[in-house]
């Protein structure tokens, strides 16, 4: 039997700074050409949840040649089918995420040839997939944010990485990784919304942002004034301020492009090693820690629900547990008779 491979032993998900091109690999199948032109234009996925959808396909599409000597044909797939590719999967390894992540992938497949009349029925409801666990999120204190939020513009001892790390570095560089760090933290921002910033998006004398989050979902933010003076600092250092179809925070050079997502990444860890924090942290556990801090303050959960861009409640509720967690910590320590 021919020996599939599978890659990566993890979740599988594509970091927001790892090179994504979703059009790298040529497509055959006709169904999925379709998919992924739909994925694009019509729900507006990202090229991280089309690259991860596309090698899900990919290694199933792989699987079914070596296990049944043929490419797929989708209507005709059974449960069965599923089954024993599950049963291929666990065999590899592979983790509860990442097996999940695949699964996802082929169920979202599955709904769009449904509406598209390929065929009536999934066969992958219902089928029993092995439950991830439920991993409460990172996130930073307050103090911690706060140290983080002063660290752009602090003398570090920490060597630079990658190119020109011997350089110093500009001092709009400096006010504009403030000016991010602000933003993310007052908005609650996504990477790649924090990326599609334009400047027409900021409203400053209503103090709000037009974030496009997933699926093309436009949403209005509340911006706090440390933000919003953080970026008219950053602006004021450029040549010229971004005009409204520009980038609110640009990489730099003649060409007015948008900071790159694995840009924010280097620059980040640069910062939380500067303030004595974890370098692992992601920006997204920034997002959390906005979340977190919202409703340790006394936020209600679906206002979070709201400014987060979830369209579920239950993916705003994992909050919820780490504030609790927080509150029993407090209660134990301080009550006399916990």
């Amino acid at each position: 039997m021919q020996k599939v491979k599978v890659s990566g032993g993890g979740s599988g998900v594509s970091e927001p700074g790892d090179r994504a091109d979703a059009s790298a690999a040529p497509v055959q199948d006709a169904c999925i050409g379709r998919f992924f032109a739909h994925l694009a234009t019509d729900r507006g996925a990202s090229i991280y949840t089309q690259r991860n959808y596309r090698q899900a396909l990919d290694e199933f599409t792989e699987w079914h040649r070596s296990e049944r000597s043929s490419a797929p044909d989708w209507p005709k797939l059974q449960r069965d089918d599923f089954r024993g590719y599950l049963r291929f999967l666990g065999r590899q390894r592979l983790g509860r995420a990442a097996i999940q992540l695949r699964f996802s992938a082929l169920r979202t497949f599955y709904r769009f040839l449904i509406r598209r009349g390929v065929v009536a029925i999934s066969p992958i409801r219902n089928l029993a997939l092995p439950k991830t666990l439920k991993r409460l999120p990172k996130y930073l204190t307050v103090q911690q944010m706060a140290d983080l939020l002063r660290a752009p513009l602090q003398p570090s001892d920490q060597p630079r990485q990658g190119k020109g790390r011997g350089r110093p570095v500009p001092l709009a560089t400096g006010y504009r990784d403030v000016a991010i760090l602000e933003t993310v933290y007052s908005c609650g921002l996504r990477i790649s919304e924090l990326c599609g910033l334009r400047g027409g998006d900021i409203d400053w004398n209503e103090a709000l942002v037009r974030v496009r989050g997933k699926g093309r979902k436009e949403r209005l933010v509340p911006i706090g004034q440390p933000a919003l003076q953080a970026i008219r600092q950053y602006w004021g250092l450029l040549n010229q301020p971004p005009a409204a179809d520009e980038p609110v925070f640009q990489a730099g050079g003649k060409v007015m492009k948008a900071v790159p997502a694995r840009t924010l990444q280097a620059r980040l860890k640069h910062h939380l090693a500067t303030a004595g924090l974890d370098p692992a942290m992601t920006p997204h556990k920034l997002r959390h820690s906005y979340a977190t801090h919202l409703l340790d303050a006394g936020a209600d959960l679906r206002s979070v629900q709201e400014l987060l861009g979830h369209a579920h409640l239950a993916t705003t509720q994992v909050y919820t547990h780490v504030s609790t967690d927080r509150l029993k910590k407090a209660y134990h320590a301080a009550h006399p008779r916990a």
